[in-house]
Formats: C-alpha cells, sequence, structure tokens
C-alpha cells in the first residue's frame, strides 16, 4: 500500500507530537518504547522463552537524573508491555507498585520472572556515552545466568528510539521527505520557503499534503482533532488538582490557584491579563507532566505545555475553531520537523534550548499562521522565537523535571505570542534566517558543557538546596 510505503521516507506531524505520559520524554517515553522493543526483537530471534531474567543498564543522563525523571518506573512498564501513547497513569503506578512489593515481573509475550529494582537496574552516570548521552543497555539471562540477549538503544528527544546501528548508519539524506510522487521533499526553512513561493501555498497546506500521503485526510484531521483534545483535557486537569508534586522538593501547583484569581476578575483589562492566562494554561501542562500524567509532546515532554498555552488562548478560549487549530499544529509540527532532521530536540544533548527553545519557535510559527501569517513572516516567527532562547541549559534541581521547568514553560509561551507579533509587525528584511539560528542551536548544544545538558551535575541543580 502507498500509506505504509511512504511511512518509511519521512518524518510526520505526529512523530512531533505525541500522546505519552511524563514527567519526560526521553526519558520516561523512551525508555518505555525501548523496552517493548527489546522483548519484541528477542522474541523474533528466539530468546525470550528462556529468559528468566533481565537486566537493565542506565548510562548518562539516563542515569544521572532517572529516578527524578521516572526512567526506572519507565523501563519496567515498557518490559510489561506498556505503551506510552496508550496507558493510564493510574494503572501504569499501580502495576509499578505490584513489581516493587511482590519482586515479580511478567515480561511482555514471555513469562514472569524474579525482578529486584536494586539488582536489576543499574544507574551508572559514571559512563558517558558516546553516540548519545541517553543509553540504554538491556539484557537477557537464562536459568543458568547465561546471557541470551544483549541490546543496546538510545532515546535521543521527544520519545524518539534509536539502535545503535541506526545511529551510526549515515542517512542516505536529511530531506523531510524524500522525492517520491506526493511528497513535498524539504532539507531546509529555505527549501520549504521556496517551495511555498513556487505554489503560492501556506506552510500548513504542504505538510498537509505530505500527511496525505501517510493516510486519507480525515483520518489526519481526526488525529489533529484528537492532539488538541489530549492537550486540552491536560490543561483542564492541570487547573483544577491540587497538592504537592512527587519526588521529594515539596513543589505545590500554583495553577488551579492561579486560575481562580483569573476566573474572579472577568472584567480585568485583557492585556494586563494576557501573560497570566497565558502562564496558567502553560504551568497547568508542565505540573501535571511532572506529576507523570498524559501529556502530549510538543516536542518534548519537558515543553509539553508551550504549545497548548498558546493554542487554547488564541484558538479556542471559548469555542475551539477547529480550522485554525488544525493549521498550528500542522504549522508548528513541520518547524519542530526541521529541528529534529537538523539539529536535535534533545535536552542531554542541546540543553533546554533543543526543548523549550523549540517548543517556542514552533508556537510563535504557528500563532503567526492563525494570524495569516505569510510563509515568509512565519518562518521569522519561528527564528525570533529561537533566537532568544539559544544557549539555554538544562539544569534541573533534583533531577526532576519541576524547577525550572514548570515557569519556564509558561515563560517560554510568552516568549513565543511576542515573537510572532514582532514577526507580523516587522517592515524590514530580517538579518537571520531560520536555518541559521537552527545550525547556531546545534553548535551551540555541541560546546555546552555536559553538566548543563539534562545531568543535574551543574547550574540551578547544584547551587539550589533541596528541601
Amino acid at each position: 500500500m502507498k500509506f505504509e510505503a511512504a511511512r518509511r521516507f519521512m518524518l510526520s506531524v505526529f512523530d512531533i507530537f505525541k500522546i505519552g505520559i511524563g514527567p519526560s520524554s526521553s526519558h520516561t517515553v523512551g525508555p518505555m518504547r525501548i523496552g517493548l522493543r527489546f522483548l519484541k526483537e528477542a522474541s523474533a530471534a528466539g530468546a525470550l522463552e528462556t529468559a528468566r531474567r533481565v537486566k537493565v543498564d542506565l548510562h548518562g543522563s539516563l542515569a544521572l537524573t532517572g529516578v527524578g525523571h521516572g526512567t526506572d518506573k519507565a523501563s519496567i512498564l515498557g518490559l510489561m508491555g506498556f505503551e506510552p501513547d496508550e496507558t493510564d497513569p493510574d494503572a501504569a503506578e499501580a502495576a509499578f507498585h505490584r513489581v516493587r512489593e511482590d519482586g515479580r515481573l511478567t515480561l511482555h509475550g514471555g513469562g514472569e520472572i524474579a525482578f529486584d529494582l536494586t539488582r536489576d537496574i543499574d544507574l551508572r552516570g559514571d559512563i558517558i556515552p558516546a553516540l548519545h548521552p541517553n543509553e540504554m543497555r538491556l539484557r537477557l539471562f537464562d536459568a543458568a545466568g547465561a546471557e541470551v540477549f544483549d541490546q543496546t538503544y538510545y532515546s535521543v528527544g521527544g520519545g524518539f528510539i534509536a539502535s545503535e546501528k541506526q545511529l551510526t548508519t549515515p542517512a542516505e539524506d536529511d530531506l523531510i521527505a524524500r522525492p517520491q510522487r506526493g511528497l513535498n521533499a524539504f532539507a531546509s526553512a529555505s527549501e520549504l520557503l521556496a517551495m511555498c513561493a513556487a505554489r503560492d501555498l501556506a506552510i500548513h497546506y504542504l505538510i498537509l499534503e505530505n500527511e496525505d500521503v501517510l493516510r486519507p485526510r480525515e483520518e489526519t484531521n481526526e488525529k489533529l482533532d484528537g492532539i488538541w483534545r489530549a492537550m486540552r483535557d491536560c490543561i483542564h486537569r492541570g487547573l483544577k488538582t491540587e497538592g504537592l508534586l512527587p519526588g521529594g522538593l515539596k513543589v505545590r501547583r500554583r495553577a488551579p490557584a492561579l486560575y481562580r484569581k483569573l476566573q474572579e476578575a472577568p472584567l480585568a483589562n485583557e492585556r494586563e491579563q494576557l501573560f497570566d492566562w497565558l502562564n496558567v494554561y502553560a504551568m497547568a501542562v508542565n505540573e501535571e507532566n511532572a506529576a507523570g500524567g498524559r501529556v502530549v509532546t510538543a516536542p518534548t515532554n519537558g515543553a509539553a505545555g508551550i504549545v497548548p498555552a498558546v493554542l487554547k488562548h488564541y484558538c479556542a478560549s471559548e469555542e475551539a475553531n477547529v480550522e485554525h487549530i488544525r493549521i498550528f499544529l500542522l504549522t508548528a509540527a513541520g518547524i519542530g520537523m526541521l529541528y529534529k532532521q537538523r539539529a536535535s530536540i534533545s535536552g542531554a544533548e542541546m540543553g533546554c534550548q533543543g526543548e523549550v527553545g523549540v517548543a517556542c519557535s514552533m508556537a510563535a510559527a504557528g500563532l503567526a499562521a492563525v494570524w495569516g501569517g505569510t510563509p515568509a513572516q512565519v518562518e521569522r516567527a519561528a527564528e525570533i522565537g529561537m533566537e532568544h532562547n539559544l544557549g539555554l541549559t538544562c539544569d534541573p534541581v533534583g533531577g526532576l523535571v519541576q524547577v525550572p521547568c514548570i515557569e519556564r514553560n509558561a515563560i517560554g509561551a510568552v516568549k513565543a505570542v511576542n515573537a510572532a507579533r514582532l514577526a507580523l509587525r516587522a517592515s524590514d528584511e530580517h538579518k537571520v534566517s531560520l536555518d541559521q539560528v537552527i545550525e547556531t542551536m546545534r553548535q551551540t548544544g555541541l560546546d555546552m558543557s555536559r553538566k548543563y545538558k539534562e545531568t543535574s551535575e551543574g547550574g540551578l541543580a547544584v547551587n539550589v538546596v533541596e528541601c
């Protein structure tokens, strides 16, 4: 079928926007997917039926912030067959609790084995991986203790995973979609703009045409609407759920109280309240994420609040404008694909510029498109959104996706709106292109000290005393 063949040749909107559980796409969603993939490959190799023990070694960032990011739990859930987009957080927590208390684990597609968290999950923060900071090695042993299957994988950001072979095999090209019938293939923002100009089409429409090669359009629209519903529902849960966030920092959820204050002052000046609404929506999402709730990677869990906050305030504050929501998501995803393909969306590789910075850039582009911006203005909004996040570090206090992550999303949402406004109101030709700023982000990430890239070994993580 054409849909199955095309899927191998391109990134999709739904690679950028994926439903999963918090608190981290690279440290939670990725390891869940890795655990499941490992067992499927073991089964195909005939190794699963003799397995009596499984060992998980977490290296680099996965080890250094693994407990705070829920990587140990996610690894176990993946081995049990939980899939991020279909997982109920309460069911997942109950399953993890049973494994921890009973010392027994039922491998997906296999049998029940003994499992000791302290013995069978090894946090090796002393191992610095060469290929990617988020390295995960899994091994199966038989009853005699002999190793029967051994694989190493990488969680490369945004819930994407890869084997060593996939990371070391050069790509045939770096196009978002390879040239073939029905595909709009572009490897850069400049190529994307040229295609828009040649056909006099908006960015979102070119992205939609690519999705048409993957599935019927009505199915794409249904999936886009489903992504928005998941974002909207996450906001609603965050606005009404009180209490302390897990993990020991004793961070209290603030979104419900802020929301009540806004509701009690409905006649306040809208311009004055703009920041307040963006803040409360973004914080609602990221407090849900910090609690292990159901969120949408946008493009990561750590930056999951920015796109929904801007969408909610400008496209669905009263009655959802379905067409605007779809335009926003398609445009934002198109920009996210460029970052994923030309740099990285992994905080462990790029620092927080690769998460909050990319989300800010995506949201700015989406809003500029909804406001009627030309493709060039949309590109400019995306560029401004990233330009003023360059160098942003990832230094989570206590290894938790709470401080500074929650407030950082609120700030990122405000920046995104301002970037869109600047792009649409500028009259002169801008001096920095989106391609140039993406390359600058990549170079900055490579130059950045590893202690500022999701290791909790520098920055706020060492200067803020945990209480």
